[in-house]
């Protein structure tokens, strides 16, 4: 099981936080651990790990050949039947792993609370966050992690280039969604990491856009924000491209928001804090006076899920280290007119900041003509 690498490491850290158990739900979490990518459902299904840095599964019977399959013959693992409710099985590991009475459990953000409480009703426990742990332990990519966030990348590049020569006035929204969703399985994707977002017009004043019905026009400016998921790790890219020729205005608040990302990105290096990296970008597009319409942080971290430690923002002293992952993603988004953004994912590598998408950033500007 990929887990038993990571162990050691984490019950360290759990013995520094003073947890007897962590308890890790169905989640992108149980996916770096363990390669399990399951369904969320009612059932309760969770890895376990003690601080004497041993492990198991709970698993309902529903689930268990996939989990089986995964998990490989060494893996412990407890089924439970509907009719016998999870609780069953958590006593049978109890025998074997751990008393559970009066033991502080660490829990990530799947658990969820009604099942907190069924266990809480069966023994007296207490339960604290564990989720900080495992940003902790996920936000710094080993070598072979670099190496598939960087495939996601080159195939989110490739994405990009073709997408936008078939971006033209008289497409959907939706149409060029569902392009991009078709390009990344093309392309060795095995999924999209998270719907894209096409913002057309001034729907691209709007961060998160989620509408897919408006047609694209001439004169349009359009966001395009979309990555996809290789052997289980994410990709994300942001770019804003034109049909036809753009207003001055567009033209001065692109220039804008690439000046800001290119120095944020320039900026990136070992030892330097998360917040240092966000002020860069930010100051840029303050002193240009759009500094109340720089709406979101200037990062995010990236991995096996599309949003995780470090983020990049105010105030968050992190200091970044060798391998970790995050974009930059500054823009500039004035409500009812027109909104910017540029982004590219960086990895903290050889003690700097190394730029893991290559397509173009300079102003793009599609033939008006249909």
């Amino acid at each position: 099981m990929k887990a038993v690498k990571r162990i050691n490491e984490i019950t360290d850290l759990m013995k520094e936080r003073r947890m007897d158990i962590l308890i890790i739900g169905t989640s992108s979490d149980l996916e770096y651990l363990t390669g399990l990518s399951s369904m969320v459902c009612e059932r309760f299904k969770a890895l376990f790990i003690t601080k004497d840095k041993g492990y198991f599964f709970i698993c309902p019977q529903l689930y268990y050949e996939e989990t089986r399959q995964v998990l490989g013959e060494d893996a412990t693992i407890f089924v439970w039947q509907d009719s016998e409710g999870f609780l069953k099985a958590i006593e049978e590991a109890g025998k074997d792993y751990f008393f559970l009475e009066g033991t502080t459990i660490g829990i990530n953000d799947a658990i969820r609370g009604i099942d907190m409480l069924a266990i809480k009703a069966k023994v007296a426990v207490s339960f604290v966050d564990g989720s900080s742990l495992m940003e902790e332990i996920r936000q710094i990519k080993d070598p072979e992690e670099a190496a598939l966030l960087k495939k996601s990348s080159e195939i989110a590049d490739e994405v990009a280039r073709e997408i936008m020569t078939y971006i033209k006035p008289g497409l959907t929204e939706g149409d060029i969604a569902r392009r991009i969703k078709a390009l990344f399985l093309e392309k060795g994707a095995e999924d999209i990491a998270f719907e894209p977002i096409v913002a057309s017009g001034p729907n691209s004043s709007m961060p998160h856009y989620n509408g897919y019905s408006r047609r694209i026009q001439q004169q349009d400016i359009i966001v395009l924000d979309f990555g996809g998921r290789y052997q289980g790790y994410c990709s994300d890219m942001s770019r804003t491209v034109f049909i036809g020729e753009p207003t001055d205005k567009q033209r001065s608040v692109y220039e804008i928001v690439l000046r800001a990302n290119l120095a944020a990105e320039e900026l990136v290096k070992e030892g330097i804090k998360a917040s240092e990296v966000d002020k860069r970008a930010r100051d840029i597009i303050k002193e240009a006076g759009y500094g109340e319409h720089f709406l979101n942080r200037t990062g995010h971290g990236i991995g096996t899920a599309i949003h995780e430690a470090p983020y990049i923002k105010e105030n968050n002293d992190t200091l970044l280290q060798e391998g970790m992952a995050f974009s930059v993603e500054p823009g500039i988004y004035i409500a009812g007119e027109f909104g910017i953004r540029i982004e590219d994912i960086v990895l903290v590598e050889n003690g700097k900041g190394s730029i893991l998408n290559q397509y173009a950033k300079e102003m793009q500007c599609i033939s008006a003509n249909i």
